[in-house]
């Protein structure tokens, strides 16, 4: 009997010591999310956002770089990539409006401490990236017909469509990409994200110029080389993504065989989702539409706004990664119902948002001949191009408030403020206005349409803002 009862003491104090280990790596893999939720405002913010910042500087860098190799083939080329811009953009606004609504919807069960939806979300978020692919595999079928109907250009549809084709065809790397980053940043483990940037930034900056120059024995691919160092980058990101996931992020618990479509939970990422997609997709068709109406001018007039576009991305990727910072903070605190640090972070988001913004439109002003000598420009589109950063950067102080308010919407589940926002600005306001300026002024009146836009949309913003103090921060 002695001998039964020491044995039982032995089981008893295996299993205590599992669960005391249990418990010790249950609070250490939940330290990241709940941080969310104590950590002083300020500090968290800048925390979370740094890395994410850094990491949209490196993003628009490759971009940027991209687009400075490309010139130096022709400006044909240029205006090539620039047409093949708006599809790339519905590329990122689907992959990017789908991993938005999973982390926001992942960050408000986390911080409910709903754990088994946390799981749910995450692994059903991998089933829509499949899904989304199909539909850009197909676009890039019809590459040849979709650059055709922008130009008639045979070397711009040449160029165009080789570029179109290879960055669809192999874009689940990047809607991957999407959605790995989004899952870290959900647990606030921001900083591993950066890791997942950088590294496929600088492979893709370092193989820019070996593929289309043909450096160091490789052949001279020319456009071709510019897309497949851009896919090869996405690649290398999204294959660290996954083993740092799989390394860091245990408190989704995620596995292969967990991953099994649940209706309803897809039904709720795209409702947060689908406005962040609109959002996004109306870009497109805006980028889509001023190249129409540019290259009634000229395609030196496609390249010039090809080249504004490249440059902000600059200035506005350090204000997304904040946002995209804001939007798990909020929606944390928002499940948590913590109503001060809600709207601290809001109010400090904007102040940021505006700071930041507002130094990019005096370097725009300050040094716009130097910026588009980066492109190899030609003097007919430098002079083109000092006029239209001088006028289109006034836009950038009133577009830092709207997208900062923004994280707010997206966090509190009224994305659609933002989707109406969007669709009021760049179709209602950006397009017609373009159009009408395009006959009356010349082309560089039509970059006047962008600044009067960006005032609509702000006051639209400050509606919104008073709507959701009033019907959900107030109610707290």
């Amino acid at each position: 009997m002695k001998e039964k009862n020491q044995e039982k003491l032995k089981e008893e104090i295996i299993i205590n010591d599992k669960k005391e280990e249990l418990k010790e790596e249950d609070v250490e893999g939940k330290r990241d999310s709940d941080r969310m939720g104590t950590e002083p405002i300020h500090g968290l913010m800048l925390k979370m956002s740094i890395p994410l910042t850094f990491s949209m500087f490196i993003v628009a860098l490759y971009n940027v770089v991209d687009s400075i190799f490309v010139s130096r083939i022709n400006e044909k080329a240029l205006t090539a990539v620039t047409l093949c811009f708006p599809f790339q953009n519905l590329n990122i606004a689907v992959g990017v409006g789908t991993a938005v609504g999973m982390s926001a919807l992942l960050s408000k069960y986390l911080g409910a401490k709903m754990y088994d939806k946390v799981e749910r979300v995450a692994h059903n978020g991998f089933i829509l990236v499949l899904i989304n692919y199909i539909v850009f595999f197909i676009i890039g079928c019809f590459a040849h017909p979709i650059i055709a109907a922008q130009t008639s250009d045979p070397q711009i549809i040449e160029y165009g469509t080789t570029y179109l084709r290879i960055t669809q065809w192999l874009s689940i790397a990047a809607m991957v990409q999407f959605i790995l980053e989004k899952l870290l940043q959900s647990t606030g483990k921001t900083k591993y994200i950066l890791v997942m940037q950088v590294s496929g930034a600088l492979f893709n900056i370092v193989m820019d110029p070996i593929l289309i120059f043909g450096l160091l024995g490789f052949p001279a691919m020319g456009v071709k080389g510019a897309a497949i160092a851009t896919v090869f980058g996405q690649i290398l990101s999204c294959v660290i993504g996954v083993i740092l996931n799989v390394k860091v992020n245990k408190e989704l618990g995620l596995s292969l065989s967990k991953i099994k479509p649940h209706w309803q939970t897809i039904k709720e990422i795209y409702k947060m989702g689908i406005p962040v997609i609109i959002l996004q997709s109306v870009g497109a068709l805006m980028n889509f539409s001023i190249n129409k109406i540019l290259i009634a001018f000229s395609s030196t007039a496609v390249a010039t706004f090809g080249v504004y576009f490249r440059l902000q991305s600059f200035v506005f990727m350090p204000i997304f990664g904040m946002n995209s910072a804001s939007v798990p903070i909020i929606a944390y605190n928002y499940g948590a119902r913590k109503k001060e640090r809600l709207e601290s972070v809001v109010s400090l988001g904007v102040r940021y948002g505006i700071i930041i913004m507002s130094v990019g439109t005096i370097v725009f002003w300050l040094i716009p001949e130097q910026l588009m000598a980066l492109f190899d420009a030609s003097p007919e589109m430098t002079a083109m191009g000092v006029v239209a950063l001088h006028i289109m950067s006034l836009n950038f102080p009133f577009a830092g408030f709207c997208i900062m308010r923004g994280a707010a919407f997206q966090a509190l589940g009224k994305s659609v403020y933002s989707m109406n926002m969007s669709l009021v600005r760049q179709l209602f306001v950006i397009i017609p206005v373009a159009f009408i300026f395009s006959k009356i002024g010349g082309v560089n009146m039509v970059w006047w349409a962008f600044p009067l836009a960006e005032l609509f949309g702000t006051g639209m913003c400050l509606i919104y803002s008073k709507r959701i103090k009033r019907d959900i921060i107030s109610r707290m």
